[in-house]
């Protein structure tokens, strides 16, 4: 046998040293780019093929090597693992002969995943696991016994075809589990470009139900969309020099680059498109698979029944029904029908839908009523919305009721909070809307709202309010009152009021509650705007939503509703009388909420976010106080990891601090200063009319470990007062405000306290 370390193979250069100069299949390969593409799988199959033929023992019979997955497809990513089935005929020594091929390909560092069975076994297995089953579809011959490889590809594809309608549950099963792990790769930021729905797993699934026959499932563009996403694969084992198929943020301006696209957000939008492909065919594949097992069970014609107007429900479907069938169509038929499959959730036709692309005219300027309470019934249909939306877009509806959305279509979203692209949050926030929809006066407001808040993401300037006139213009279009509109776009340009100033304002401040006031008006919009809110941070991601987040929303809003109700203000809350006259130090454990009352002292505000800190608890908010040279903390805290904190430790810890011992503190220290650092440069913005009695210093900067210890030590020994703090993180970012008493009017005293912010940042 060849020893593959002593003459290493053609693919081993081609996997290992992207950048050399070996050739493959007789080429000459002097860049990265070389190795990607349909040709480069096929000359890296070759060579594996070349090398595999080499280590097999041909003098054996009645045993065969065959590849599958990849290899067998000859697909072959750079450094994507083999897998191999090694079949005899009850050749004894199999054991011994199986090891002299595997460990070869183990000692060469390659990937093996591998299986020895006799013909029958394999059947066996294959007639009850729809893995192995897909799995053998792709089984290709490489060395040895050709014939009987040739039986086992024969056998293999005619008990599939005989077997594929029972085995369909369990391979939808298993899809469906393997979509709730990893997501849709289409509205994905870092999706798994196999895994993921719509992914490379799923043109394998394709071409099970294809072979079949089932149906017609690799059309052109499905076959276009895979040679896409495997050379995307190819480029991303290139760039992380590894077998890696989740396509993550810090590697894809090295994959752009590689696949000779202008930029990230161009591979990112790329992808989507063809996950959207390949996820479409998939729908179509699942539907035809339960056409075909439901026809089985029925005899007769299909039923026809009626869902809405010129709408009718056949075979699982939803068509036209044929008075809808005529010479100048009904503008608004298109969104009627893709309203009532999202009402009903039944899919639409393919054929319905070609015909609705091709022949349904331009709605008009304004809408007609018809068309206006059908988007209000879709973007309020729950989870029939989200198929529905899909199909529609899928055909290019959606571009012709909104031409807008061909901007906002794949749109990458950068901040990690964000989990889908634009266009799928935005439809994502519509259906997040309906769980609230009960609590507004005014539900369909709520709807467009929620659809367009973010509209002016991807153009120039703050989004809320670029977004705000593109907003009241599509409602202007679809034919609302002049009034509506108006709402539509305050909503818009205020949507993220709520949030920001719940996480970064002091609550307890009149100023606070006034001007929120001021701003939204009325309880009406108060309402709307917090429904929104919400329904736009779950549409986030989890990382934007809170119980703490929520509870401070619903606080504002109940303040801010007492002021447009009654003009009356909040008053400063009296602290715990405990605090106010315990025996020093007194400290407080009440949930959330950390209190401690020590002899007033600098750096006690410090100290106490030190221990919390050790704690491992994060700090949301703070709230000092001094009456009568006593000082009084209160920290709103939660769980860094989810586990609560040892109450009886911590008290502990937070007497000793209270009472000057610097231990705890230095230990922090320590570990703080060592973790300081991240990507983007801080950044200090002061707030200088949003306060009473005080100016609000925000500092922008990325979350480390002890970074609220090392801020406000900085603004203590800066000699900076600190009334209150609202910390609010967003991913891997913080936007922290501090309210420092007094004027602050000289720039000269605001530069020093910021330098010596940012230096401790």
């Amino acid at each position: 046998m060849t020893d593959p370390l002593s003459e290493p193979p053609a693919v081993a250069h081609a996997q290992r040293h992207p950048d050399g100069q070996a050739g493959e299949a007789g080429g000459s390969l002097d860049k990265p780019r070389d190795h990607i593409g349909a040709a480069a799988r096929d000359a890296r199959a070759a060579a594996h093929d070349a090398w595999l033929r080499e280590l097999f023992p041909s003098h054996l019979g009645g045993v065969s090597l065959l590849a599958v997955g990849g290899l067998g497809r000859r697909d072959c990513a750079p450094y994507s693992d083999l897998d191999l089935v090694l079949l005899h005929n009850g050749t004894p020594g199999i054991d011994r002969i199986a090891s002299a091929l595997w460990y070869p390909i183990w000692d060469a560092r390659v990937g093996l995943d591998h299986s020895v069975r006799t013909l029958p076994e394999a059947l066996s297995v294959a007639h009850d696991d729809v893995k192995v089953a897909l799995g053998l579809l792709d089984a290709r011959h490489v060395a040895g016994d050709a014939a009987l490889s040739a039986d086992l590809v024969a056998a293999t594809g005619d008990q599939w075809r005989r077997t594929a309608v029972r085995l369909m549950p369990q391979l939808r099963e298993l899809t469906h589990q393997r979509w709730a792990g990893h997501g849709e790769l289409a509205f994905l930021l870092e999706g798994d470009l196999k895994e993921a729905a719509g992914g490379l797993r799923d043109v394998t699934l394709l071409r099970g139900i294809g072979r079949a026959g089932i149906a017609d499932t690799m059309r052109p563009a499905v076959r276009a969309a895979t040679l896409r996403l495997l050379d995307t694969r190819d480029a991303l084992h290139l760039a992380v020099g590894r077998r890696v198929d989740r396509l993550v943020a810090q590697e894809r301006a090295a994959v752009a680059g590689l696949l000779e696209l202008d930029d990230p957000d161009a591979l990112l939008r790329r992808v989507s498109g063809d996950a959207r492909t390949v996820a479409h065919a998939v729908d179509d594949a699942w539907r035809a698979v339960d056409r075909l097992r439901a026809g089985r069970r029925r005899a007769g014609a299909p039923a026809r029944r009626p869902i809405a107007r010129d709408v009718v429900e056949q075979d699982g479907e939803l068509v036209l029904a044929r008075t809808a069938i005529g010479p100048v169509p009904d503008p608004s038929l298109s969104l009627r029908v893709v309203a009532a499959a999202a009402a009903v959730q039944l899919p639409i036709a393919r054929a319905t839908c070609e015909w609705l692309a091709a022949f349904c005219p331009p709605l008009p300027t304004p809408w007609p009523p018809a068309a206006r309470a059908a988007l209000i019934s879709l973007l309020g249909a729950g989870p029939g919305l989200l198929p529905a939306w899909e199909a529609a877009d899928r055909y290019g509806l959606i571009d012709a009721w909104l031409p807008e959305w061909a901007r906002m279509r794949s749109l990458p979203q950068h901040h990690p909070v964000h989990r889908f692209t634009l266009d799928r949050h935005l439809v994502q926030a519509a259906y997040e809307a309906t769980r609230y929809a009960r609590e507004v006066d005014r539900p369909d407001l709520l709807l467009i709202g929620a659809f367009l808040h973010d509209v002016g993401k991807g153009l120039p300037g703050d989004h809320s309010v670029v977004g705000a006139p593109i907003a009241a213009g599509i409602a202007t279009r679809i034919g609302l009152p002049s009034a509506d509109v108006a709402t539509v776009e305050r909503l818009v340009r205020l949507h993220l009021l709520l949030p920001e100033v719940a996480t970064r304002r002091d609550l307890d401040d009149p100023l606070t509650i006034s001007t929120v006031a001021e701003t939204v008006g009325d309880p009406a919009t108060l309402d709307l705007l917090h429904a929104l809110a919400r329904a736009d941070s779950h549409a986030t991601g989890p990382a934007a939503w809170s119980d703490w987040k929520g509870r401070l929303m619903a606080e504002l809003v109940r303040r801010v509703r007492t002021a447009l109700d009654t003009g009356a203000l909040p008053e400063p809350p009296e602290p715990d009388p405990e605090l106010l006259s315990g025996a020093l130090p007194v400290v407080h454990l009440d949930g959330d909420q950390v209190s401690v009352a020590a002899a007033d002292r600098r750096g006690l505000l410090a100290g106490v976010a030190a221990c919390l800190a050790m704690h491992r608890l994060d700090v949301v908010a703070a709230n000092t106080s001094t009456v009568d040279g006593r000082a009084i903390v209160e920290f709103f805290t939660q769980p860094r990891y989810g586990s609560p904190y040892d109450p009886v430790a911590l008290a502990a810890d937070l007497r000793r601090v209270a009472s000057g011992d610097v231990s705890v503190t230095q230990r922090v220290r320590a570990r703080a200063m060592s973790a300081r650092g991240g990507t983007a440069q801080p950044r200090v913005v002061w707030q200088r009319a949003v306060a009473t009695g005080a100016v609000v210093l925000e500092l922008r900067a990325a979350d480390s470990p002890g970074l609220l210890y090392r801020v406000t030590s900085a603004l203590d020994e800066a000699g900076a007062e600190i009334r209150a703090a609202r910390i609010s993180t967003l991913g891997g970012d913080v936007v922290d405000a501090f309210y420092l008493v007094g004027a602050w009017a000289e720039q000269a005293e605001r530069d020093r306290v910021q330098q010596a912010v940012l230096a401790a940042v």
